[in-house]
């Protein structure tokens, strides 16, 4: 399945990182989030990807003009240059990079690339800010059982507040952490069928107004997930994240990295 990445936004709640670097390319670790968000969907066995592109679009297509796959996996190097990825090689990515502008909303976004899927049966979109161990398969398979046009990852806030319930003449019933309460929000993962496009009109936010149309015809579902989950909207989130990277506690990537190290034993078995 083609996966559809919004590239676009200026990430102005982490502009404290920096202001030179786009949101997708900051680090985490020694890659940028967007290719750890690339290398989940790659361990499913999604490899085509279109990204679309706004705020320095430039930077985004230098780093896949110019990047090497030796800056990402292990490798050896011989005193004449040679170069042996190790673990086989890397897999065959196709990128599509398409600029659609530095002030579009996702849903705009979006339809801009509609030409691209819109002969693909269902097709996956994701913020490119979030990161998750869910398990796509799954996920897929519980879509394509159902009669919807959309699904989105639906995951708990990662709020530390607690949570009032207040009567109108302000008692209060109680106080209950935030991490059991009964909320849930949208995990920017999402799929697709492409009768999505029926339902978007030029402007629109992707889940404001063709959500509710989807919603009031039922053909919106949600994919909740317990699991792990957190997005880098803020500094925060990325010293959060980094933190786990440098710890080496990935759950996003512990698929990929599992099927990495049975390469790589297959390649060096006699």
């Amino acid at each position: 399945m083609k996966v559809v990445l919004f590239c676009g936004g200026r990430g102005t709640r982490i502009r404290e990182y920096s202001e030179s670097v786009p949101k997708p390319l900051i680090p985490l670790g020694s890659q940028p989030i967007m290719r750890h968000v690339m290398e989940y969907y790659s361990s499913f066995g999604h490899d085509d990807f279109i990204l679309c592109l706004g705020y320095k679009a430039a930077a985004i297509k230098d780093f896949f003009l110019n990047s090497r796959p030796e800056s990402y996996a292990d490798c050896t190097i011989s005193s004449s240059g040679r170069v042996e990825m190790l673990g086989g090689p890397p897999k065959d990515w196709r990128v599509s990079l398409i600029d659609t502008g530095i002030w579009r909303n996702i849903g705009e976004r979006l339809w801009a690339v509609r030409n691209h899927v819109i002969n693909e049966k269902i097709f996956l979109a994701n913020y490119s800010d979030g990161l998750t161990d869910v398990d796509l398969d799954d996920m897929i398979e519980q879509f394509e059982k159902s009669d919807k046009l959309a699904c989105f990852l639906a995951v708990r806030p990662p709020l530390t507040y607690h949570l009032a319930d207040i009567e109108e003449n302000g008692r209060v019933r109680e106080f209950r952490s935030s991490e059991t309460s009964d909320m849930w929000i949208n995990g920017g993962y999402f799929l697709m069928r492409s009768e999505i496009f029926d339902y978007m009109r030029d402007g629109e936010e992707l889940v404001l107004e063709p959500f509710a149309r989807l919603i009031a015809e039922d053909k919106l579902m949600a994919y909740k997930h317990e699991g792990f989950w957190r997005s880098m909207d803020t500094l925060r989130d990325w010293q959060t994240l980094e933190a786990m990277v440098e710890r080496g506690d990935m759950p996003w990537i512990k698929r990929h990295a599992a099927q990495r190290a049975t390469a790589r034993a297959t390649v060096q078995l006699p």
